[in-house]
């Protein structure tokens, strides 16, 4: 089956109604190309069927320099300058058998089993930021728990200096947004100027962290060069803490809009596992995944993507599908959410999900337990979601604590 191949037009209502342009998309066509905010055309898949087929099949790739062709076809500017192209040739824009050879470099630190022992120090971490609110009336969780609790984690982890990650959440912010080319080779040279630094130091004076295995592992003859390297760096700290930061300050605000959900999960915190499923489920930290191409025509849904073309899979819209969770526009944290697309599916399945639910599970425990009264500060419609279709986060979140 093919269908026309007329775009429909996609406003910044993307951005700040997600689920409502999701379900009308879906309603259209559960595959169907549309012309973005900026101009570009793509395939849109909406459908929980049809995303897992998208996200892992071979045929739709991620490599960064077709993705660079096909945006100068289409007469974009691809990605910047060679500082961004740098950072950005990461394992997630890579296809096998690249993408399989750094994938297996990093893949023990992220285990179940590995991020467990983490434990400790985020609850440590947790309860500092907690204390650090005091005795405050109100404030902003985002920028008071949800933002520094991941950050911390990620560049301890990595072994990046305490007085660094301010500034390195700011670079980061900047490059998942929509900013202007200019802001973003702005943040990338300031981002690539330091890892660059960074790496080097610890190439001279090696740390018990994850950055400083690399290193070794590369020194060792593990075939990871030094822009391979520095891409890792790059991929492993930015993704490392704004899924997390945003799985935090959407779970929390999605609780405090549902107050029979919220009682619930007090109630019986041994919830808490399976709510955080269902909160990446209901409203997840990512909204359309990285951009892929077609490498032939490949059909979905029975709808025929030709050779060539630009995909985009909505995660926040296959996972509100009827069609796979029942009454998928319901908040309920006893459901079994399994099978949600929040962190992808195939080979480019989020390899930092075990931490992202560790960290959300342990703040949400802390936050709950210690403020009993929290509850919003300002109407939910009054907030804004983040200028960036990758990210699904919010600008701020303002709630009282007493």
């Amino acid at each position: 089956m093919r269908v026309s191949e007329e775009p429909k037009s996609l406003g910044g209502d993307l951005v700040q109604e997600p689920h409502r342009i999701s379900a009308l998309l879906r309603e259209d066509g559960r595959v169907r190309k549309v012309r973005m905010p900026r101009g570009l055309d793509v395939w849109i898949v909406t459908g929980h069927a049809e995303a897992r087929a998208v996200l892992s099949d071979p045929r739709v790739g991620k490599d960064t320099a077709q993705v660079r062709r096909l945006f100068e076809r289409d007469g974009f500017e691809s990605a910047g300058d060679d500082t961004v192209r740098a950072l950005s040739g990461h394992m997630l824009n890579l296809d096998p058998p690249d993408h399989t050879r750094l994938r297996k470099l990093v893949n023990q630190a992220f285990t179940s089993r590995t991020v467990s022992r983490l434990r400790p120090r985020i609850e440590q971490i947790t309860a500092e930021l907690l204390d650090g609110i005091g005795d405050a009336e109100r404030t902003d969780l985002l920028t008071a728990f949800a933002v520094p609790l991941p950050i911390r984690v990620i560049c301890e982890l990595l072994g990046v200096h305490a007085g660094d990650q301010p500034a390195f959440a700011t670079w980061s912010n900047t490059m998942v947004a929509w900013s202007t080319p200019e802001e973003l080779r702005g943040a990338a040279a300031k981002m690539h100027a330091y890892l660059v630094e960074l790496i080097e130091e610890k190439r001279a004076e090696p740390a018990d962290d994850l950055l400083s295995g690399l290193i070794h592992a590369s020194d060792e003859g593990d075939s990871l060069s030094g822009d391979e390297l520095l891409s890792m760096a790059f991929l492993l700290l930015v993704a490392g803490f704004e899924t997390t930061v945003n799985l935090i300050a959407n779970s929390v605000f999605a609780l405090l809009r549902e107050p029979d959900q919220l009682a619930a999960l007090r109630a019986d915190p041994a919830l808490l596992p399976g709510a955080v499923e269902e909160f990446l489920r209901y409203d997840g930290a990512i909204h359309l995944a990285t951009i892929r191409f077609t490498s032939e025509p490949v059909t979905v849904g029975g709808v025929e993507i030709p050779a060539d073309e630009f995909v985009l899979v909505s995660l926040i819209g296959a996972n509100r599908d009827a069609e796979r969770f029942e009454d998928p526009h319901r908040l309920d944290v006893t459901r079994s959410a399994n099978g949600h697309l929040a962190f992808g599916h195939g080979i480019h399945y989020c390899v930092g999900a075990p931490l992202a639910r560790l960290e959300a599970e342990i703040a949400l425990r802390g936050l709950l337990g210690r403020f009993p009264r929290l509850r919003l500060d300002a109407e939910p419609e009054t907030l804004r979601w983040r200028e960036s279709t990758l990210v699904h986060g919010l600008e701020t979140l303002p709630v009282l604590l007493r």
